[in-house]
């Protein structure tokens, strides 16, 4: 198991910030209202499917806030979101992935702020119960206006919005 030590994370550049700060922001304001709630890094996910390990998403929109052990949250986000850096995109791809659909969040971005470019998955099961993972869309500057949560239709942040990083 790949696990980030603090020192790769002091090299993370403060773009990735920016961009986990500017969805919290705008799709924060926007669900302000909702029993749903946007979350930025920092909040702990601890599944029993992942052994009761702890996750630490980027940005998360979790919609059953009472499921809490402790400081973690055991409910499931619908939606969660990795903004990528050098030190943690293996992880983030392959591990983290692996985790959320194993555990059955709906929908998972993969944000490249080096590319603007957001990676859209969306995880399904199959008949024999299993899950698997699928790039459902990928949004570059060609098509940003496609830019959307699948699961959070009403929700809205622009592609400018989120990479509003200069």
């Amino acid at each position: 198991m790949n696990t980030i030590s603090i020192d790769d994370m002091s090299r993370v550049y403060i773009e990735h910030s920016m961009v986990i700060d500017n969805f919290v922001i705008k799709i924060g304001g926007q669900i302000k209202d909702s029993l749903c709630r946007v979350f930025s890094d920092g909040v702990q996910y601890q599944w029993k499917e992942n052994d009761d390990k702890i996750v630490i998403p980027d940005a998360s929109i979790i919609c059953n806030r009472r499921d809490r052990k402790n400081v973690s949250f055991t409910g499931i986000p619908r939606f969660v979101m990795e903004v990528l850096s050098d030190s943690t995109e293996q992880y983030d791809r392959n591990e983290k992935m692996d985790i959320y659909c194993k555990v059955g969040v709906s929908e998972y971005w993969i944000v490249d702020w080096r590319k603007k470019q957001i990676e859209i998955y969306m995880f399904d099961w199959k008949d024999d119960n299993t899950s698997y993972s699928y790039l459902f869309k990928t949004v570059t500057e060609k098509n940003k206006n496609e830019l959307q949560l699948v699961m959070f239709p009403n929700l809205k942040i622009t592609f400018d919005e989120l990479f509003d990083i200069e």
